[in-house]
């Protein structure tokens, strides 16, 4: 049954999108453990981690498209549930150093012993075994989206009040996380990682590791966000972005609707925050930070909301030109590159880039004349 509904949901695009991926998943780690330092061919750690971090912010990117491109929900707090898993997974790694911190304590982390925490807090027991870890990193962002979900959609809270909700939501989690007594090591964070499922975090072959774990973790998203857009309830998801009160006048539970794909979407990007920390070494409340779930929603924007694989795209694209113009004298003028390529888009390019393309081939391939269909209109845009 679910090879069945995988099969219908996925199209030639789609599985050559995916055959790109796998293709990558194995190249860049055989480029980098396999082919001598000396090759042109060769790549580095570095390289290695940093677009494994691209990967992860490309599946943050398809769990916003998916809410916001077929959905019509704008949130500008996604950064929140990224960072949660982010947090999940970095209490783990921080069970597994062990006496090798610089206290040298068995159980309590350095930035505890520091501030003379006479115990480990109750809320970090179990974090010293990964399955418990793993299950926290779904757990803690799907919950958070559940509860908050649950009184905003029942409240018909929708367009603009739904996203600055879900902003200050991601903003009071940062103010938190900065102070010392929350346990999760105040604005220095979590840091100095050692191992992984008892490899070191830092060899070339766990980097390479984390990176095709990456990659087949966004396949997964990939392939369970066209799931749900292609089968019934996808459809039901599209009426609602379109025409929310008409969709509910039909008879259907438009809250339990939005309720469940935005529980989806935000445990997608607990696995995305989860997969960042091992290969940055670090987790700290900016991450928390408002700025970036906003920036996330410009990934989405550039690459074509709506299209899934557009949001993969601009998360790469953005996030390239973002390394690359922050590395020199164009530093300090990267904000501002940032926010003309976002008025650019949305004026030049209103269906992000795979969708203008999209647009225009479907354009091409339609019969001229008066029996010419209509051609398929834009997502509409979160009201």
């Amino acid at each position: 049954m679910i090879a069945g509904l995988v099969s219908r949901a996925l199209d030639r695009g789609a599985f050559a999108f995916l055959a790109t991926l796998a293709a990558i998943g194995v190249l860049v780690p055989v480029l980098n453990l396999v082919v001598p330092a000396t090759s042109p061919f060769h790549l580095s750690s570095y390289f290695v981690a940093l677009f494994g971090k691209y990967l992860c912010f490309a599946i943050l990117a398809l769990s916003i498209d998916l809410i916001w491109g077929y959905c019509g929900i704008l949130s500008l707090g996604h950064g929140a549930f990224f960072a949660l898993g982010g947090y999940a997974m970095g209490m783990y790694l921080m069970r597994q150093i062990g006496t090798r911190g610089v206290y040298a304590h068995p159980i309590l982390p350095d930035f505890m012993v520091f501030l003379n925490w006479p115990e480990l807090p109750i809320y970090w027991y179990g974090f010293q075994h990964f399955a418990y870890a793993a299950f926290m990193i779904l757990f803690v962002p799907g919950l958070l989206a559940f509860v908050f979900g649950w009184f905003a959609f029942r409240s018909r809270v929708t367009g603009v009040y739904l996203s600055i909700i879900t902003q200050a939501m991601t903003f009071a989690l940062m103010l938190g996380f900065f102070r010392n007594n929350f346990g999760f090591g105040g604005n220095n964070g979590l840091t100095d990682f050692k191992d992984i499922l008892g490899f070191n975090v830092q060899a070339p072959p766990t980097r390479a590791a984390l990176f095709m774990t990456s990659t087949l973790a966004l396949m997964l998203g990939f392939v369970i966000c066209r799931v749900v857009v292609s089968s019934k309830f996808g459809k039901v998801l599209v009426a609602i972005r379109d025409a929310e009160a008409r969709t509910r006048f039909l008879g259907y539970r438009v809250e339990a609707y939005k309720l469940l794909v935005f529980t989806l979407s935000a445990c997608m990007a607990g696995v995305a925050g989860a997969l960042y920390v091992p290969q940055v070494g670090i987790i700290n409340p900016s991450e928390f930070s408002p700025g970036n779930s906003i920036e996330a929603v410009i990934w989405v924007a550039v690459g074509g909301r709506g299209t899934l694989t557009g949001a993969v795209l601009g998360a790469v694209l953005v996030n390239y030109g973002k390394t690359y113009f922050t590395s020199g004298v164009l530093a300090p003028y990267w904000l501002f590159v940032l926010g003309g390529l976002f008025v650019a888009v949305t004026l030049l390019l209103p269906r992000g880039i795979v969708g203008t393309i999209h647009h225009h081939w479907r354009e091409w391939r339609e019969p001229r004349g008066p029996a010419a269909r209509v051609p398929h209109a834009a997502p509409r845009a979160a009201e």
